[in-house]
């Protein structure tokens, strides 16, 4: 293993400077191309799709949970997964090990969710098992498919506006990689952290970034 030189604190305190003038371009490019993503056009889903849930069938717009934006990722949890029937997908179970608490999602209006084709009580048995707390539901038709997610994995964001539901941005392959944190998240969807120094659309909601920010276990109480 070749290593890199051995340098004094003033060497490498220089060396970080020069790479910190990258990393700051390559932020804000990354939020220049999450503004991009907020103004991508909406696609309006039109199919009636079904889901089974711990509380019985459910519809996509179920799914939300009452919030404005849905992120459904497509976890393989099934017969003929590698794992199956004792665990998922390895690489999806890295997804859903690495994923935040829900709470601080929800606060801004957005709720996240996983989709496979286990039934039902061997998903129960699995969130127990790995300690995961996320909705996870059981796909029962061609939501998969007309979602790019039949053969491989991905992420699905949506928004609902007066009863309908739009498809608003997907990512899959490498692109799930960065999937977990609360800002991963809502950079792909189409309201993005709605924090006032974002670059949206006139009249997307925005508060000032911190205020909203508090402990998982406080949003129902004044930060």
């Amino acid at each position: 293993m070749k290593t890199p030189p051995i340098v004094t604190p003033q060497e490498w305190e220089a060396a970080r400077e020069q790479l910190l003038v990258k990393e700051k371009e390559l932020t804000r490019a990354r939020d220049a191309l999450a503004a991009q993503r907020r103004r991508m056009p909406w696609m309006a889903v039109e199919k009636d799709y079904a889901f089974d849930g711990p509380e019985g069938r459910a519809s996509l717009l179920d799914l939300f949970e009452g919030r404005r934006q849905l992120i459904v990722y497509r976890a393989f949890f099934e017969p003929g997964v590698s794992g199956w029937p004792d665990h998922g997908c390895v690489g999806c179970s890295m997804v859903a090990d690495q994923v935040a608490h829900l709470a601080h999602l929800n606060a801004r209006d957005t709720t996240l969710a996983f989709a496979s084709r286990a039934p039902q009580p061997d998903i129960a048995r699995l969130k127990t098992r790995m300690g995961w707390t996320m909705p996870w539901y059981t796909m029962t038709d061609e939501f998969d498919a007309d979602f790019g997610v039949d053969e491989w994995h991905g992420t699905n964001a949506f928004i609902r506006e007066d009863g309908r539901v739009f498809r608003t941005y997907f990512v899959n392959a490498r692109g799930d990689e960065a999937m977990g944190s609360t800002w991963s998240y809502l950079d792909i969807t189409a309201l993005g952290r709605q924090e006032q120094w974002e670059d949206s659309p006139e009249g997307y909601p925005q508060t000032p970034p911190y205020e909203w920010w508090n402990w998982h276990d406080s949003y129902d109480k004044p930060a």
